[in-house]
């Protein structure tokens, strides 16, 4: 079964979504960066990374059902923020939203009875609880090292750790 006209316009603009999410957090980590926060920086660049392997999930998912892959324009990012907390604030309110819209897909796959993209976006779907659940844990955590920047350095430490791992989109 070709995907639906629905879904790939639907999917195509989650696409253009999921691409802006990677704009918005290279721009977090330029800022965070010229905060000298090199671990934060660290942190959102590999979020930028992920944001782009989840858009070239969604992109190889449309041709692999035989439609058309429809680039377009990307809005520009905000560029500043106050403080790494708004930064995490940010983070938290965006996947809510990113869940939003993955949610979208996937109501639509069940009123098109399109078991196949059922089945693909319920990997977005497990993804973004953990996106939601790490972003609000970090939030956390920087609210909990206001005003203690010894905290705040070692918390910008334990995020220089994390590493890029390609996800395995099916």
């Amino acid at each position: 079964m070709a995907i639906s006209e629905t879904m790939e316009k639907k999917i195509n603009e989650q696409i253009n979504a999921e691409m802006y999410s990677a704009y918005l957090y290279l721009s977090m980590s330029c800022q965070a960066q010229d905060m000298n926060l090199k671990g934060f920086a660290n942190w959102f660049y590999i979020q930028y990374q992920e944001e782009v392997a989840h858009a070239m999930g969604f992109l190889n998912y449309v041709q692999e059902r035989g439609g058309k892959v429809t680039l377009t324009a990307i809005e520009g990012p905000k560029t500043q923020w106050d403080s790494a907390l708004a930064m995490f604030e940010e983070t938290c309110k965006h996947e809510a939203y990113v869940t939003s819209l993955i949610n979208g897909l996937a109501a639509l796959a069940v009123q098109e009875n399109d078991f196949a993209a059922g089945h693909f976006f319920s990997w977005y779907v497990k993804e973004q609880v953990e996106e939601e659940a790490t972003a609000g844990e970090i939030c956390s955590e920087v609210k909990m090292a206001q005003g203690n920047p010894g905290a705040l350095l070692m918390l910008d430490r334990e995020l220089g750790t994390r590493t890029f791992v390609a996800p395995i989109i099916k």
